[in-house]
């Protein structure tokens, strides 16, 4: 199966390709057709290597098709690099992308740019898939832009609503601060090295003492990158606002790929972040504070994609100090549960949108459970795995991060426990107000609720199954010895000095368990008698809004923040620039130069005013010059 480990990358980009040139020949709906076929068929042959004996070997596997980049001593191949994390990685993209696709068929159906649409999903999966394969930085920094660029492209797919654009804007912007910081450290990395292979940079950084200088200004400025495509704390606000995208976007950006690109670099580097402890301890300080940070937001919103946006944020908090522990295994664990669960309450949001004819404030929701009794259960199922209720997929993956949270630190383990809690009350107030009590949408859009159809509803069906029996690949040592995904992954992790070898106790592992299983009952209780009984919706007007509330629902006013630091001031410097450098030194040297020409041939053309007798006098000088240049 190796031989054909080209074609994963190559399908989805054939179909790009393909929808590219042809979508206006292309009848009715075979644009995602095409789509989703590409994509099923890297999904199969990303299974065969996942069984290939090679991809749970000892020793990973290097295929080299032809040299990129040759020179002096910059050699830089198209390989690819088929190992246990590279096949975890390719699963998750493929399959979940598959399923998206399926969907978007039903959901983008009535879109004019429905080929459009598939073309930027395919051009996305491929260099994600590019991201994920490469064997150097560069070939990942190559996907790395790629799918930055593809996320502009679909974050803004409805360019005709300004404000889509401008979302567009910042996520392209935002991300290319964070891009800056990886492509430096790639640079400090070839000239520390003297290479960028992944096998060669993780050789030579064997014989490197923890926490020497250079390494930790590479881990640091390669993490920046991952602060940036990965949504951490300062480099965040785009994520929110990358909502503007058609809700399959979102579930793709959100749940299964962009966005765990960071998690993906870290875990692909782990020998490099191994020896630099200091820079793990950033990264955990990072995930922790945008972990709780985000998480208080979510509290507070009313637009449904809006609170699985926070929530995303939230948990990639989760996995970066999940990595900043050396749990790269855990990490890496809870970005396989949350692909399932988050791709499912994205898409079963969507289903609720497309059934409200566009509407995303849970305020004008309510009832729903009735009229998307489908919609509904999976969104249940989405909603008790986020919450990290057994035996659903994110049970197992949060407790295994707050159990290695408990022994490195008390104070992070009561952190990311808090932060637990809030993510229950913030998802079960979301399900409760948009699926119970009574609807308060408008008379039209209560005649029009009907369920989705088989197209949207089956990859829903499909996650929800996930989301419910994901979590069984890495039970707790309470159950079984074998973590089926901790022990595959083994062979290519390293263990940093600041993870204690030492496992929680059965018993503490029970009493987690059970406090979290009580902790949870009370929050849906506590939630149903809120938001269900007795129907607290948030107002409408902002008016009567808590003090508290308003600072959350603004999201601690960060945006307005941002604009007046580096927005406003930017502006006011491209304007200076503009009215000085650009037309009274630029444009006026031009001008000049102009001006200069005019008068002199003003003065010039005096010469030519048709007098014989100045010709005649003009000879006479002219002669007289030569014999004097000839005397002398």
């Amino acid at each position: 199966m190796l031989q054909f480990a080209w074609l994963i990358p190559v399908l989805p980009l054939l179909g790009f390709l393909c929808i590219s040139f042809f979508q206006k020949q292309l009848p009715g709906k075979s644009a995602g057709i095409i789509g989703s076929l590409t994509v099923l068929g890297s999904f199969i042959i990303s299974c065969g290597l996942f069984f290939h004996p090679a991809s749970g070997g000892t020793e990973p596997v290097t295929i080299t098709y032809f040299d990129w980049i040759n020179v002096g001593s910059l050699k830089i191949p198209i390989s690819f690099l088929i190992d246990p994390i590279s096949c975890v990685m390719l699963l998750i993209i493929t399959g979940i992308g598959f399923l998206i696709h399926v969907y978007s068929i039903g959901y983008m159906a009535h879109d004019d740019a429905f080929g459009r649409f598939f073309s930027y999903l395919n051009l996305f999966i491929f260099f994600m898939l590019i991201l994920v394969l490469g064997s150097n930085y560069v070939l990942m920094f190559a996907g790395w832009e790629g799918v930055g660029l593809c996320s502009y492209l679909l974050i803004g797919f409805w360019f005709k609503n300004n404000e889509y654009n401008n979302a567009a804007n910042k996520a392209f912007i935002m991300n290319r601060i964070g891009d800056l910081g990886f492509l430096l450290g790639i640079i400090l990395m070839f000239v520390t090295f003297g290479s960028v292979q992944f096998s060669e940079v993780f050789s030579a950084a064997k014989g490197f003492p923890d926490n020497q200088t250079t390494i930790v200004a590479i881990t640091m400025l390669l993490f920046v990158g991952a602060m940036g495509k990965s949504a951490q704390i300062p480099l965040y606000t785009w994520l929110p606002d990358a909502m503007a995208g058609p809700t399959p976007v979102s579930a793709l950006i959100h749940a299964a790929t962009m966005v765990t690109a960071g998690i993906y670099m870290v875990v692909r580097s782990n020998i490099l972040y191994s020896i630099a402890p200091s820079t793990l301890e950033f990264i955990t300080i990072v995930g922790m504070a945008t972990a709780i940070f985000s998480a208080t937001i979510a509290l507070a919103q009313t637009d449904i994609k809006k609170v699985l946006a926070y929530s995303t944020l939230s948990q990639l908090g989760y996995m970066f100090v999940a990595l900043g522990l050396g749990a790269y295994s855990t990490g890496l664990f809870h970005v396989t549960t949350h692909a399932f669960f988050k791709a499912l309450l994205f898409l079963a949001a969507g289903s609720v949108i497309h059934a409200m004819s566009g509407e995303q404030d849970i305020r004008r929701m309510g009832g729903l459970r009735k009229k998307l009794p489908v919609t509904y259960f999976v969104f249940l199922i989405g909603t008790l795995a986020i919450s990290g209720v057994p035996p659903f997929a994110g049970f197992f993956s949060k407790d295994e991060i707050l159990a290695k949270a408990h022994m490195h630190s008390e104070l992070l383990f009561f952190l990311l426990s808090v932060t637990s809690v809030i993510t229950a009350v913030y998802m079960f107030r979301l399900l409760f107000l948009t699926f119970f009590g009574t609807f308060r949408g408008t008379h039209d859009q209560a005649h029009h609720l009907h369920e989705s159809p088989a197209v949207i509803t089956i990859p829903l069906i499909i996650l929800a199954i996930l989301s419910t029996l994901g979590g069984f690949l890495g039970l707790p040592a309470v159950f079984t010895e074998h973590h089926l995904f901790g022990n595959f992954l083994a062979p290519v992790l390293s263990t940093p000095a600041i993870t204690s070898l030492a496992e929680p106790s059965h018993f503490f592992e029970y009493m987690l368990m059970g406090i979290s299983v009580v902790a949870l009952a009370l929050i849906i209780y506590m939630t149903y008698d809120r938001f269900a009984k007795k129907e607290m919706v948030p107002s409408l007007s902002e008016a009567e809004f808590k003090p508290w509330y308003r600072v959350l629902y603004h999201k601690y006013y960060i945006d307005e923040l941002y604009d007046k630091v580096f927005v406003k001031p930017l502006y006011w410097l491209s304007d200076v620039c503009y009215k000085i450098f650009d037309i009274k030194i630029v444009d006026g040297v031009v001008n000049l130069v102009g001006k200069g020409v005019v008068r002199g041939s003003e003065v010039v053309r005096l010469a030519q005013a048709g007098s014989v007798g100045i010709y005649i006098f003009a000879m006479v000088i002219g002669i007289i010059i030569m014999l004097v240049v000839n005397l002398y």
